[in-house]
């Protein structure tokens, strides 16, 4: 997961109760080294998850993560995320699972740093200098990855889950030959007419 790729950024202030996979760093405890993470959700967090996400259910989420730490109090985090989800397949309505696997890469940095690297970010989209990827704000002093790892996993569902062998069949309506512009003209042609080739009058009235 990049900011190139993604098609939502993580919102740093959005309702806690919508991150139930918590799993936080504490960015003063990174030894120079780095710090390798791997975490996994349980039960209650999948559901969680899932509800969130719409999914039919979460059958297993593990992430593995490793921070590094960089100049001026940043942090890089890689790491990837793995997931296998129950749906349902928009052709056939059946059950179906299908697996994620997403890959994260992000730069996180002290939240006063982060307007002078998005001016940094606007000046390389008007040059043709490669964009890099605005950072993501350290909050408190922490970096949560399992809020990395939800973002992920939510980036990584089909929007249109679907079986290997369903086929997508559109209903074909078959055209009523009669239903055309000239089918009232073709009406009135068959109509039966008097031996003087003008169609039969009504009787008149008062006879």
């Amino acid at each position: 997961m990049n900011r190139n790729t993604e098609t939502e950024r993580p919102n740093p202030s959005r309702d806690p109760s919508r991150d139930p996979w918590r799993a936080l760093v504490a960015v003063a405890q990174v030894p120079e080294t780095g710090l390798h993470r791997d975490i996994e959700a349980d039960a209650r967090q999948r559901q969680a998850l899932a509800e969130i996400a719409g999914l039919r259910e979460i059958l297993s989420a593990q992430a593995s993560f490793d921070v590094m730490p960089k100049s001026g109090g940043r942090f890089h985090v890689t790491g990837s995320v793995r997931a296998r989800v129950g749906q349902i397949c928009v052709v056939t309505l059946e059950e179906i699972e299908n697996d994620i696997d997403e890959e994260i890469d992000l730069i996180f940095a002290p939240p006063e740093q982060i307007p002078q690297m998005a001016a940094l970010v606007d000046e390389a989209e008007r040059s043709d200098a490669e964009i890099p990827d605005p950072p993501e704000p350290i909050e408190n002093g922490v970096i949560d990855l399992g809020r990395l790892a939800s973002d992920a996993l939510f980036l990584g569902i089909d929007p249109y889950p679907r079986k290997a062998d369903a086929v997508f069949e559109p209903v074909v309506e078959t055209a009523d030959p009669e239903d055309h512009p000239f089918a009232a003209l073709k009406a009135l042609q068959a109509a039966p007419k008097t031996p003087g080739g003008k169609k039969p009058q009504g009787k008149p009235k008062g006879k």
